[in-house]
């Protein structure tokens, strides 16, 4: 049996962020989030089925007013759920102690060397059972959904031998399939070198090559290929080897890219044809220019570098650049411990010179094309999932203005009310 129809009316302002679906928005067009006052909405078996004012609306269901669930967002906002395409959602344990040592100096590198950073929640995610995982990553989930968050990517890479990224990427399934949200999956063997293969990186990356990668692709098990292109961690000779190889199986290219030095990552993510190149802190001008040329989105993270208590990416200079921004959390035990992408939203206009409207845009549609969603997801369109959120604040910039606040007050999610006055359903 469907869920009842639901109509949202009166929306204070109705974020509709449409036109973007077929290519991400640059430029000028990230402040174009396409508001409709006084808006409404029809949503029924799972889609959207009518977007416009609520007096059109009204007139056009007056007959079936009566079968519908009906949401008064007077004095509220209404937007597309929000879309995180950059988290490494599924793990064990926490490195609280790590934050600590940072406080006293230490810097992210110092400490990956030294044993912890990747390799201290590798040791505790190669332990952990796989129920163990499912019960730790959903409860992380249910935090996602109550910030308005309704699909999120998730990324292999804390197992670094086979078994465990296995593990990690089926949990990622499972939690797809049990969970309400979206859960897009990123295959992400080359995170680190492990201890083992300290001294012999490169057979590290044939094996990811050529006994991880043809597993991954048969199985089904993810659909994006992602590297820590690093000095220190992959060169970006070995980090092309292996996106080529994932190509070559049907995977799509991510990167993490220029976050400690500059590395030539986003040059590299250009070369392959990359959907995304991701962080970005230290991406050189001719980077940045190339990945504008060809189209590679920019996903940037600034909750990690304001944990990590480093310069933000250059979000401003590359959106006027011409590069499509998306935004996301890095959800991960290390460097970025948070499920709160409205906070990140924040981050963004004030550490990165984004204005309100990019952030939203960055946060949707832009984010939506990061994962290869833009189709269905990202914006208030007839067709599209009906992925909503009501925001608690009469207008857009107050999101930005009431800054570290959640003002998530109900989420859709595929026709269906999950959250409602902030709590789970």
């Amino acid at each position: 049996m469907s869920e009842k129809p639901i109509f949202i009316q009166h929306a204070n302002e109705l974020i509709t962020v449409k036109g973007g679906s077929e290519t991400p928005l640059t430029k000028e067009a990230m402040n174009e989030l396409h508001i409709i006052r006084d808006g409404a909405l029809w949503l029924e078996n799972g889609e959207i089925q009518a977007v416009g004012t609520t007096g059109e609306l009204v007139e056009m269901y007056a007959g079936r007013m009566s079968e519908a669930t009906v949401m008064d967002a007077r004095g509220k906002i209404v937007m597309p759920g929000l879309v995180d395409p950059h988290t490494h959602l599924v793990y064990a344990g926490s490195r609280e102690n790590e934050f600590n040592m940072r406080l006293n100096g230490a810097t992210y590198m110092d400490i990956m060397n030294n044993g912890g950073g990747i390799h201290a929640t590798t040791s505790r995610t190669r332990l952990a059972s796989h129920e163990e995982l499912f019960t730790e990553s959903m409860r992380r989930l249910d935090s996602f959904l109550k910030h308005g968050v309704t699909t999120v990517e998730a990324k292999s890479g804390y197992g670094l031998d086979w078994e465990t990224e296995k593990k990690q990427l089926e949990v990622a399934k499972r939690l797809n399939d049990e969970h309400v949200m979206d859960v897009v999956r990123t295959f992400m063997g080359a995170h680190a070198v492990p201890g083992e293969y300290k001294e012999h990186p490169d057979e590290f990356v044939r094996i990811i090559i050529e006994e991880m990668i043809p597993v991954v692709a048969s199985a089904s098990l993810a659909e994006f290929n992602d590297v820590f292109c690093e000095r220190g961690v992959f060169t970006p000779e070995q980090s092309r080897l292996i996106l080529e190889a994932g190509k070559k199986y049907g995977l799509i290219p991510k990167i993490h890219a220029d976050e400690i030095e500059p590395y030539k990552g986003a040059e590299l993510a250009a070369e392959v044809g990359a959907i995304s190149a991701d962080h970005l802190l230290r991406a050189s001008d001719e980077g940045i220019k190339r990945m504008a040329e060809e189209g590679v989105i920019g996903v940037l993270l600034p909750g990690t570098a304001f944990f990590l208590m480093a310069d933000s990416a250059r979000g401003r200079k590359m959106i006027d650049e011409g590069v499509a921004i998306a935004l996301s959390t890095d959800c991960n035990p290390g460097s970025s411990p948070t499920t709160a992408l409205p906070f990140i939203m924040n981050l963004a206009c004030m550490k990165m010179g984004m204005t309100p409207a990019e952030a939203i845009v960055a946060t949707t549609i832009n984010a939506a094309h990061a994962i290869n969603r833009a189709g269905e997801i990202g914006s208030l369109e007839v067709g599209k999932k009906a992925d909503v959120v009501v925001m608690n604040v009469p207008n857009y910039m107050q999101l930005q203005y009431h800054y570290g606040m959640n003002h998530t007050d109900t989420v859709i999610k595929s026709g269906k009310i999950v959250v409602e006055s902030g709590q789970l359903c």
